[in-house]
């Protein structure tokens, strides 16, 4: 990763830093329990199953223990559970955190002057060039690999397993022996990664990334050239893969993913001498891609569940908090106001420790109980932040925002943040959720977008259906894919408004002191049945007078539909409870009818919710809604429409 003058330069701002200093200690004092307790890679070869490394009574993902290869406990219910599909469950993050435990051990060594670390590091690169050819290549799911499943797996393993052999290499720490088996390891991998290009993808910044780094292994310059420079490589993903407005194509979840391998991928580039920053519109397009997630944050500091996403993941994880802490370091410029961004991340409310494919840095660890540090991060910031945060401009206020290759039109006021998604679908990461509102307020996610769970679970099908987005779907069925398109956007004073068009739909969201305005109309010339689901995150009950019947629309995630019959016309007020006296009203149209369900719940809970669903057929269509979130007392008493006016 660096060079031996690099290496030599390194040592001395970590010495003169206190930031890098603390950083340095942490990391020398967690390769403590390693250099006690070494432990030799796994004979397994990673294997996908539906229930591998799941608890066969509640689902529950299993511990993950580094030291437990044969037993698993559930994080749930604690029973211990044993068996071969757990086992390879358990090999594939195995794999992935003794390669990364070889690079924190190999920059402690090189840092830190700890000739122990450096013969640890030297011990797990010495375990897999022994037995990596041993590992079949066969049973994958996303092309070759020998570790794992998928070849993304195993282009992850490389960076981090060439990171701990390059930087020993540099430092003069690497045994010939053991580095004749790092390359013996390299020709191979780049053998499998090289014959499986994945085009314009998230997993492909990955392949780029181990790519260039075997090229720097061999001082390959050919190899580099076409991982830096190649149809997909590292530059045409940096130009093609994150859009005009920074965000990468298939939403935040993979914008977070795709960016590590594109940081890791340019600082490989580097060591090859290909400094692709030193363009300033590719270093706009960097800085482009580290300020898009921050603008489409959610109050708490998560990232939207936009799409395939994780649910409810917080960008205060360390993992988050490096693309920030590097990519800055890497830019310059002090008083970006990212670096208040990054303040902000840090003062928040400290999520638990992840466990994520290219991240098991906090394996084991405890929930923390204060706002994590800079000296929480890992080997590759001691590497690359800066010796101190950045002076930043003063303050964080993304505002209203469009992020326009998204279609992502986001009004904030105040805690309050509402989006409507009025872009392109994304690919095969994509859902038929065109036209979806999100919306949070008062600290509570009242109407989140799903995301996704598991990807080998039967519930994948729901979480990617419309009738699980607060989003319009047309005569019983999701929407097919296709692009939405933003006709409107603007804000003037305390209002903000957009419109969407998902033809023949359209939305308008209009964003003022007290409510949120919502219309969605349908012009077509035949004669259709719109739906519009509602998803509030908390309880609620229909306040108007009137009864529930039962009604029809079950299947196989849905069931105990009723329909709502009001004790008379007008509008229709669902009111959704919080802690705290919190609240959210819908004030809903009651020209259409009114159902509730009973559907999965969010990713991750393993309990189901209860549903509303406007319904309403005609070839013209207009539904209104007034959506007010409050603490106490609430101001909106109903509404009215005369013609083109709508009185709140």
């Amino acid at each position: 990763m660096l060079s031996a003058e690099q290496l030599e330069s390194r040592r001395e701002a970590v010495a003169a830093s206190e930031d890098l200093s603390a950083l340095a200690a942490r990391l020398s004092s967690r390769a403590e329990l390693l250099l006690r307790r070494p432990v030799e890679p796994p004979p397994l070869k990673a294997q996908l199953t539906s229930d591998g490394g799941l608890c066969p009574d509640d689902g529950s993902p299993l511990e993950f223990d580094p030291w437990r290869p044969g037993s698993h406990r559930c994080l749930s219910c604690g029973r211990e559970h044993t068996g071969t599909r757990h086992d390879g469950a358990w090999a594939r993050w195995q794999h992935l955190w003794l390669a990364e435990r070889a690079a924190e051990l190999a920059t402690v060594a090189v840092l830190a002057g700890r000739s122990d670390a450096a013969d640890a590091a030297a011990g797990i690169l010495a375990g897999y060039a022994g037995r990596y050819a041993e590992y079949p290549n066969r049973d994958n799911v996303l092309g070759p690999s020998r570790l794992f499943f998928s070849t993304y797996l195993e282009s992850i393993w490389v960076t981090n397993y060439l990171a701990a052999a390059e930087m020993l290499r540099a430092a003069g720490l690497l045994d010939p022996a053991v580095a004749d088996g790092v390359s013996a390891v390299a020709d191979e991998a780049a053998n499998l990664i090289g014959e499986f290009d994945e085009g314009l993808t998230n997993r492909q910044t990955w392949h780029n990334a181990a790519l260039a780094a075997i090229a720097v292994w061999f001082e390959d310059e050919e190899l580099a050239g076409r991982a830096v420079e190649g149809p997909t490589g590292v530059l045409a993903h940096l130009v093609r893969g994150f859009g005009s407005d920074g965000m990468w194509y298939e939403g935040e979840n993979y914008h977070l993913f795709a960016l590590r391998g594109q940081l890791l991928a340019m600082g490989w580039a580097r060591q090859a001498g290909v400094d692709i920053l030193a363009d300033p519109r590719l270093a706009a397009r960097l800085e482009g891609a580290l300020r898009a997630p921050a603008l489409s944050a959610l109050p708490d500091g998560t990232f939207p569940a936009r799409k395939d996403s994780r649910f409810g993941v917080s960008l205060a994880q360390p993992m988050y908090l490096e693309l920030w802490e590097i990519g800055l370091a890497r830019l310059g410029g002090p008083t970006s106001d990212l670096w208040d961004w990054l303040r902000v991340l840090y003062a928040s409310t400290p999520p638990a420790a992840g466990r994520f494919d290219s991240y098991l840095h906090e394996t084991g660890a405890e929930p923390p109980s204060v706002p994590r540090t800079r000296s929480d991060l890992s080997w590759w910031a001691l590497l690359e932040m800066t010796p101190a945060l950045g002076a930043g401009s003063g303050e964080w206020r993304p505002g209203n925002t469009l992020l326009e290759s998204q279609g992502l039109a986001i009004l904030r006021r105040g805690d309050r943040y509402a989006s409507l998604e009025c872009g392109a679908y994304g690919g095969g990461h994509g859902h038929p959720d065109r036209l979806h509102l999100t919306l949070h307020a008062g600290g509570l996610h009242w109407l989140p977008d799903p995301g996704t769970g598991s990807y080998v679970a039967r519930d994948l099908f729901w979480y990617r259906s419309t009738l699980a987005h607060n989003a319009p779907r047309l005569d019983g069925s999701s929407q097919p894919p296709g692009d939405a398109q933003c006709l409107a956007f603007g804000h003037l004073g305390e209002w903000a408004w957009a419109r969407g068009s998902y033809e023949p739909l359209t939305r308008t969201v209009v964003a003022g002191p007290r409510y949120v305005l919502d219309i969605l109309e349908m012009s077509a010339p035949d004669e259709h049945l719109v739906e519009l689901p509602w998803h509030p995150s908390a309880p609620g009950e229909v306040l108007t007078a009137g009864r529930w019947e039962p009604g029809t629309g079950a299947d196989e995630f849905v069931r105990a539909v009723e329909r709502f019959v009001p004790e008379a016309a007008g509008a229709v007020l669902l009111r959704a409870g919080g802690p705290e006296g919190a609240t959210l009203s819908l004030h809903l149209d009651g020209a259409a009818e009114l159902l509730r369900a009973v559907g999965p719940g969010l990713p991750g809970t393993g309990a189901d919710a209860r549903f509303y669903v406007q319904r309403v057929r005609g070839p013209g269509v207009r539904l209104v809604a007034v959506l007010e979130a409050s603490q106490g007392e609430t101001f909106v008493r109903n509404w009215r429409a005369t013609g083109e006016v709508i009185d709140v």
